[in-house]
């Protein structure tokens, strides 16, 4: 029977990795691991580290840079701890999730895995992440420079199954010669959605470019923000629905991007698409073909790496009804497996990844601002940081004041909503559907998603 169970896991792993979506998002096979994977493989964790050999498999999603950095941190920490080897298994984002859930589905999940806010509910849903809290309460991991929004937003059904590595913010990047080609002045953080709307037009008319280079649909990371700003929350508090119940919220939001699409301001689906096979380093805020690009507020340095060292960030436009509808974001995750047989060295390595000034000497915020507090002031008052990267540290402060509480982790079954969104929005700017009717057919089928998943 078991070995049936973890058959059909893994089915269900293939069969959901047909579903990718596009640019950030990434397919639901996340969704689809049963929750019986989690007991597919059970090995009791070491109590206590030793100095014993140990070998450490480790697993985490980026570019080569990511990998080459990590790598650099994996080799220092061998150097100090001579009898802890590391297993690399780096990957990029696409397929990362795919092979994650064959790899738990088998009982095979690496002992640390860099996950992401969008998949860390399901996996701890289905027992498939350690508990970490034991190892903070005993001090082995020193959690105590971390916002107390991200160590919530890292702590479901009463276990801490992550340690934030990062944090991030939703913002706008935007690009100041293509304003001042149109002849508009820079924004400031407080401006509003109709400020928006028509620089973004502005830009349009008089330079023939895009006011904005982003799909407002590719995830629900800019709605959820847009949700927030009429002081609602996107999901309830049990995960079963949506959080709000006015559906013109949605029908504004899809009106408001469907009337800068019809005027060329913001691309349509085909464009969109087209942008987006050109990866983020050729992306027309960047090569100063388009003003603005919402994204999160590590892109200025995106847009360093690849050249254009110009760019800068503004907070997102407010509502009036809460103007503090941002939100700190975990960026990122380093979890341990349950099924993990070094949970305490795995602990250790993280608190040093985290904390120690040697690894972050390496990293350099390589995986956006870190959430060590003590890890951010030490890289700022190193003078090692570039520009970009000292904005992108500092904005995590400025931006302060248009933030509110960090929601919960995405529920389970976020990438099939995601999809849906996108897949709703498309027919509303392809002029498919209404708003008013995209609007009532989201919340359909997102209830019925969240329903039949939490």
């Amino acid at each position: 029977m078991k070995n049936k169970r973890i058959m059909s896991a893994a089915m269900a792993v293939m069969m959901a990795g047909s579903l990718a979506a596009c640019g950030g998002s990434a397919s639901s096979t996340a969704d689809s691991i049963a929750s019986s994977t989690s007991t597919a493989a059970s090995t009791e964790a070491t109590a206590e580290s030793t100095d014993e050999p140990v070998t450490i498999r480790i697993t985490w999603w980026g570019g080569q840079t990511r990998h080459d950095l990590t790598q650099q941190v994996l080799d220092l920490y061998t150097s100090e701890h001579p009898n802890v080897t590391f297993e690399a298994v780096p990957s990029g984002w696409d397929g990362y999730f795919e092979k994650l859930a064959t790899d738990t589905a088998t009982g095979g999940m690496p002992d640390i895995v860099q996950m992401d806010y969008m998949y860390i509910s399901t996996y701890a849903q289905n027992g498939s992440l350690a508990d970490l809290s034991e190892y903070i309460n005993d001090g082995t991991i020193d959690a105590s420079g971390i916002d107390e929004a991200l160590m919530n937003a890292s702590t479901i059904g009463g276990k801490v199954v992550g340690i934030p590595l990062s944090t991030s913010l939703v913002a706008f990047t935007y690009n100041p010669s293509v304003l001042e080609e149109a002849g508009l002045e820079a924004p400031e953080d407080g401006w509003t959605w109709d400020d928006f709307a028509t620089a973004a037009k502005t830009v349009k008319e008089k330079t023939g470019k895009y006011g904005m280079s982003t799909s407002p649909v590719i995830d629900t990371n800019m709605f959820n923000y847009w949700v927030r700003g009429y002081g609602e929350k996107l999901f309830a508090d049990d995960n079963k629905s949506l959080g709000y119940d006015d559906d013109k919220i949605t029908e504004d939001f899809f009106a408001y991007w469907l009337d800068l699409i019809d005027a060329g301001a913001v691309p349509n689906p085909d464009e969109y698409e087209q942008i987006a096979t050109l990866g983020n380093d050729a992306n027309p805020v960047i090569t100063n073909e388009a003003a603005f690009h919402q994204s999160w507020n590590n892109f200025t340095t995106i847009g360093a790496n690849a050249g254009n060292d110009t760019l800068k960030l503004v907070a997102p436009p407010v509502n009036s009804t809460n103007t503090k509808a941002l939100w700190y974001k975990p960026g990122m995750f380093f979890s341990v497996a349950e099924t993990s047989s070094v949970k305490k060295e795995a602990a250790e390595f993280i608190n040093w990844f985290l904390n120690s000034d040697e690894a972050n000497d390496i990293m350099m915020g390589e995986r956006g601002t870190p959430a060590s507090e003590s890890a951010r002031d030490y890289l700022i008052n190193s003078g090692k940081l570039t520009a970009q990267q000292t904005d992108m540290f500092n904005f995590v402060s400025t931006a302060a004041d248009y933030c509110g509480d960090t929601p919960a982790a995405d529920p389970a079954g976020i990438s099939e909503i995601n999809t849906i969104f996108k897949n709703i929005g498309y027919a509303v700017f392809y002029g498919q559907t209404t708003p008013a009717d995209a609007a009532a057919q989201f919340r359909t089928e997102v209830n019925a998603v969240l329903e039949a998943n939490n």
